[in-house]
């Protein structure tokens, strides 16, 4: 059916216009890096053309370049041309070592006679999820960077800048454009450059009203400000689109409400396939949304979503103190309603994590001063009457009597290090 398809497009879709006398004007739509030929733009032309060796200007950074080369996409081996000719694509070679100045959705003209104004309409990506990414063994931070900056010489929706964390040292906060996202760039580092790597909690990024009357975005909990300077909290919101059995309705259905769902349409298709549209908070679906979705109808429902807009929500910062001090990393934005529910959960959670120390370690959910769940890690003993097989029931006493002041003395100044499974356990809490 290709041949077909393909004739359909031809009689169908009208052809592409443009001024093929007026200078050059071209949006890039895609670029990519090459090893042996360097940074390449995908481009398509709106009016007039370009050519290999022709000087051309890209409007958003103002940088003129000599094309060195042309070509037309081909799935086998690209065809060079001589010419992008007006309504075509093509690949546009200028053997710039890096793809930052060819940002997609800028425009290239003519630098002798460049157009007048730059093509509009088309949106860049931008990243909506954002994950903490940190080497196990802190010397790695350097190759870590390297690594990032490799993946986004042919990522241009990857962005990523350096954060520092007390409980897992030097690492970035990196931003995608989804759950997937996250997960192939994940899987590359590791596999690709042999890193050892924890993510953190993928969070989205908040906008914060705060009393001022001024407006701030939030990508990491830890940026959030205290409760009292904060007026409103605009979470992101998108459009999920459920295609499920019939039979799978019921269990979806429950599983939308608990993640705050609201139901815009429900259509029955035929008589075993329901089309579903929902509008969820983007926190809701990227922790732990997809697979649960595939657990409830049993691997048969297909999800896709797409971002809308920012609404108001009764939203929360809910800290993790263990042993006194806040565990910045493991810090989560959560509605008020299930605060505490999601501190119960994590603080039992944490309990079976943290090892047992001399002391009593306390584990806390907190949020700003307010502790509204809590529970702790017993001491360990040490048989410290082991070396006493007689005497008076007094020295026994001594000894115990000393030890308890010694675990006194620990427990105020002791440091708890929080195990690298503690912070895959937040990405497990059942919502």
């Amino acid at each position: 059916g290709v041949k077909e398809l393909i004739d359909t497009i031809v009689e169908r879709i009208p052809a592409p216009d443009g001024d093929e006398e007026a200078p050059t004007k071209a949006l890039i739509y895609d670029s990519w890096f090459d090893n042996y030929l360097g940074a390449l733009a995908l481009v398509r032309v709106f009016d007039g053309k370009i050519e290999k060796g022709q000087k051309i200007k890209i409007m958003g950074t103002q940088e003129e370049h000599q094309v060195l080369d042309l070509m037309y996409p081909n799935p086998i081996k690209p065809i060079k041309t001589g010419a992008i000719e007006t309504g075509e694509g093509g690949i546009v070679v200028t053997g710039l070592k890096t793809v930052e100045a060819l940002q997609v959705g800028d425009t290239i003209t003519d630098a002798k006679h460049p157009t007048s104004e730059a093509i509009g309409g088309f949106e860049p990506a931008k990243p909506f999820v954002f994950a903490g990414i940190y080497p196990i063994e802190t010397d790695k931070f350097e190759d870590l960077r390297d690594a990032l900056n490799k993946l986004k010489l042919n990522d241009s929706a990857l962005s990523f800048e350096p954060e520092s964390s007390a409980a897992l040292g030097s690492g970035f906060r990196v931003g995608f454009l989804g759950m997937l996202h996250m997960e192939v760039v994940k899987e590359r580092l590791e596999r690709e450059f042999d890193l050892e790597l924890i993510a953190t909690a993928p969070t989205v990024v908040y906008r914060v009203k705060l009393t001022n009357g001024e407006e701030i975005m939030i990508q990491n909990p830890s940026e959030m400000p205290e409760v009292q300077k904060i007026d409103t909290i605009y979470e992101p919101y998108v459009k999920a689109t459920i295609l499920t059995p019939q039979e799978y309705v019921g269990n979806l259905i429950k599983l939308l409400n608990d993640r705050r769902g609201v139901q815009i349409k429900m259509d029955y298709l035929n008589e075993s396939r329901v089309l579903m549209e929902y509008d969820i908070p983007m926190n809701e679906i990227v922790m732990d949304f997809y697979d649960r979705l595939k657990t409830v109808t049993k691997g048969y429902a297909s999800f896709d979503y797409e971002p809308i807009e920012f609404r108001p929500g009764d939203l929360v910062k809910l800290d993790i103190r263990v042993a006194g001090e806040v565990v910045d990393s493991l810090s989560i934005i959560v509605p008020r309603d299930k605060a505490r529910s999601r501190g119960l959960a994590f603080v039992d959670k944490l309990k079976e994590l943290i090892p047992r120390q001399l002391f009593e370690v306390a584990i806390q959910a907190s949020i700003g001063n307010t502790i509204i769940a809590r529970t702790n890690v017993k001491s360990m003993g040490k048989n410290v009457t082991a070396k006493c097989y007689g005497g008076d029931i007094t020295r026994k006493r001594k000894l115990l009597e000393k030890q308890k002041e010694g675990k006194k003395r620990m427990k105020a100044i002791g440091k708890v290090n929080v195990p690298q499974e503690a912070f895959m356990a937040v990405l497990k809490l059942d919502s």
